[in-house]
């Protein structure tokens, strides 16, 4: 059947009348997962709203609108993040955040200086699926034992209608995802917790005591960034998840729109772009910011590539964090709706990892490649933590340091002929 869809190129003017409906898409689309990661780290989405926007102007502009990207909240500092909250608060985590971001930009200048062929070797396709999908699976009982960051469905005071809400808003996450058409298949997630919420509502769940209290017009909640070696060496490794995140992205943003986004305008200006983003939301009390693939999916549905239209989207955004009655409305979202959607968006997060094993054609009879998904999983998911001082490696973070330091013995013994694949 021929797609007689009209297709807006990356530089390509859209029409007035099209911009703000098209850009609404963009800013929707991210809005349920991006507001998701300020509730989980218990702070306002206000400020997030507002990184989230200049953020995505920002890489618009390092770019050069070459490189059509939305920045929405990253999932991938969820779990360290939370760690270094609990037991050192929110400015804390804020610094480490600036640290890895600013760490990342010196790693944008090494791609420039030195191409990106190393990638392979540090964080080779077998390695990097596997600690993408982490990122997912990681935080896969926060939907059911989170507590106020997800539905605590685990506890003896849990009641049907907890369960009710719980899984009216995963159904409809999940139905929504298989049968909206047009326009709401680009928000199964927003909708999804609409839904939930009003149920919520409904059940005697939601308290709008908040809403009526707060200011018309707002300002973000704005909080600098407090420093410690512990807090810093214990979000370092995300680096390892958040490049292998940015990379594969780029990959599959470059198959939609038909250009190598990797070498124009460059790997090392949009890597860059993204960490600097990430840098300067830190600093002032937002949360790490990533390119979003719920709007390369956007931008795969509709055909529409327009770096315009993503901008016009980023300054939507912005204006949404000044809307005082808008922020409050979202802290007002309850456990099991958050609980409802994450259970089905983790999965997906942990998905996309494989997805990114099967698009590079993983040969699992070769024995690295099982060795290195292998170790990196249960290194992963076991529990096992290793300790260097003050310093815990678990999780996500310690698969991602078992992936390079493995990734790099298997690529020495190949190099030096001692591997039986030889």
């Amino acid at each position: 059947m021929e797609n007689n869809k009209k297709i807006y190129g990356i530089k390509d003017p859209v029409p007035g009348k099209l911009l703000i409906p098209l850009a609404l898409q963009h800013t929707f689309a991210m809005f349920g997962a991006s507001v998701l990661v300020p509730i989980l780290f218990g702070i306002n989405p206000g400020i997030v709203l507002l990184m989230n926007g200049i953020g995505t102007l920002l890489f618009i502009l390092i770019t050069k609108g070459e490189a059509p990207a939305y920045l929405g909240s990253s999932f991938a500092f969820l779990a360290p993040g939370i760690a270094i909250i609990n037991s050192q608060g929110f400015s804390y985590a804020q610094g480490a955040f600036v640290i890895v971001g600013l760490v990342g930009c010196v790693l944008s200048y090494i791609i420039y200086k030195f191409g990106t062929d190393w990638i392979d070797i540090v964080l080779p396709p077998a390695a990097m699926g596997a600690v993408v999908a982490l990122i997912g699976f990681e935080l896969a009982s926060n939907t059911v034992t989170g507590g106020s960051i997800g539905a605590n469905l685990m506890t003896d005071t849990v009641t049907t209608s907890d369960w009710v809400v719980f899984l009216v808003t995963l159904m409809t996450a999940i139905l929504g995802s298989m049968m909206f058409k047009g326009f709401f298949s680009t928000i199964p997630i927003l909708i999804a917790i609409i839904v939930g919420y009003i149920v919520a509502y409904f059940s005697g769940q939601v308290d709008f005591t908040p809403v009526i209290e707060a200011k018309l017009f707002t300002i973000p909640e704005f909080g600098l960034a407090k420093f410690s070696p512990e807090a810093i060496f214990a979000m370092l490794p995300v680096l390892l998840v958040i490049a292998a995140e940015h990379i594969s992205h780029q990959v599959v943003t470059s198959n939609i729109v038909g250009k190598d986004l990797l070498k124009d305008p460059g790997l090392h200006k949009s890597i860059f772009a993204d960490n600097l983003s990430t840098a300067i939301s830190g600093m002032i009390g937002g949360v790490p910011t990533t390119t979003y693939g719920e709007n390369i999916g956007v931008m795969a549905i509709t055909g529409v590539y327009s770096v315009k239209v993503i901008g016009t989207a980023a300054i939507i955004s912005i204006l949404m964090a000044f809307v005082g009655p808008l922020s409050a409305l979202i802290s007002t979202i309850p456990g099991n709706v958050i609980g409802g959607v994450t259970f089905l968006l983790y999965g997906m997060i942990g998905t996309s990892g494989i997805r990114l094993l099967v698009d590079k054609n993983v040969d699992y009879s070769k024995s690295d490649n099982l060795i290195l998904t292998s170790v990196i999983f249960i290194a992963g998911l076991s529990g096992l933590t290793i300790k260097f001082g003050s310093i815990n490696l678990q999780g996500m973070v310690l698969s991602s340091v078992v992936a390079v330091i493995l990734s790099l013995i298997i690529y020495v013994i190949k190099k030096a002929g001692l591997s039986n694949l030889e």
